[in-house]
């Protein structure tokens, strides 16, 4: 079925929700392509970029080569990706530094319910299937209770290796690439090298991502072809473990200096919100916490609806 213009448009868009998700570390790109009804197209097409293209290339010409990439889909999925990135790094930013608590309660209430949509597309429940997303969850919400493996560390390297992590991360459904960048602790640097517009260090990450989503793309779509219950299950038990790390209300353990010589959390638990009582945050907290559960249940009903029509 061939697109037209306004088609290609909603995919755009499509890519803007979803890099203005991947922006925000805990948060999926790959959730939202996977919601949108794009996602097992997404892979394939990803999956399209190997030797064979280049042969159909060099025996057929460009033409021929673009399509079989179905490369206007990606094109236009990844400028609404680059787009949103590079737009809200700033926002995001600031919401971070001034409104933590309000930014990590709306995206807590749509990691949540990303967590239910996911796991509706287990056809099969069985022993293994709930073994594995056990599994999945312990193993997460261990990963939350560690420190960061590296502070702010921006050497071209690390900066490699962050964004072929990160990507892989992207375009797995309920995963986000900020939240590993979180990790690695090498989010904030990435964050500060598009608001600084340093081209070196987003080279490297780029490279990385580049390198890192052709490799990780094959073999998650192998995956899901051969055992797409069980990979959906470790997924959702990854997802439950890590809300952890972006729970709203957390009470900062030890402190470190950062590069610009200030005072933040190093390590931080995550505790009740009761011990902010009085606090007027709270109330908007949990209103944000519903509003981005509700969005994902909205985006979900959609996608049903149209895949229906």
């Amino acid at each position: 079925m061939s697109r037209t213009i306004k088609d290609y448009f909603i995919i755009g868009l499509k890519g803007m929700a979803m890099g203005a998700a991947d922006v925000v570390p805990g948060v999926s790109g790959g959730t939202i392509a996977f919601i949108s009804g794009i996602y097992e197209e997404l892979l394939g097409s990803i999956s399209n970029i190997n030797l064979e293209l280049f042969k159909t290339l060099k025996k057929e010409g460009f033409k021929k080569a673009w399509k079989q990439l179905n490369g206007t889909f990606l094109l236009s999925l990844f400028v609404g990706i680059v787009i949103s990135v590079i737009s809200l790094a700033k926002v995001i930013s600031w919401l971070l530094d001034h409104h933590p608590v309000l930014l990590w309660s709306f995206f807590f209430g749509l990691v949540l319910a990303s967590i239910i949509y996911i796991g509706r597309q287990i056809t099969k429940w069985n022993t293994i299937s709930i073994i594995v997303l056990v599994l999945g969850a312990v193993l997460a919400y261990y990963i939350t209770t560690l420190n960061p493996l590296v502070s702010e560390n921006s050497s071209p390297i690390f900066m490699f290796l962050a964004g072929a992590i990160a990507i892989c991360a992207m375009i797995l459904p309920g995963i986000s690439g900020s939240f590993i960048l979180v990790l690695l602790g090498a989010y904030k640097p990435i964050l500060s090298a598009v608001n600084n517009k340093n081209f070196q260090i987003i080279a490297f990450v780029g490279t990385g991502a580049i390198i890192g989503l052709l490799t990780f793309s094959k073999i998650l779509k192998w995956l899901f072809d051969n055992y797409k219950n069980y990979t959906l299950a470790v997924l959702t038990g990854f997802i439950i473990g890590s809300l952890n790390k972006i729970w709203p209300w957390k009470k900062a353990l030890t402190y470190r200096i950062n590069s610009h010589g200030e005072k933040v959390p190093f390590n931080e638990l995550s505790i009740s919100p009761y011990s902010f009582d009085g606090d007027p945050q709270i109330m908007y907290a949990v209103l944000l916490s519903v509003l981005g559960f509700g969005l994902i249940l909205l985006l979900e009903r959609l996608a049903v609806k149209n895949n229906s029509l």
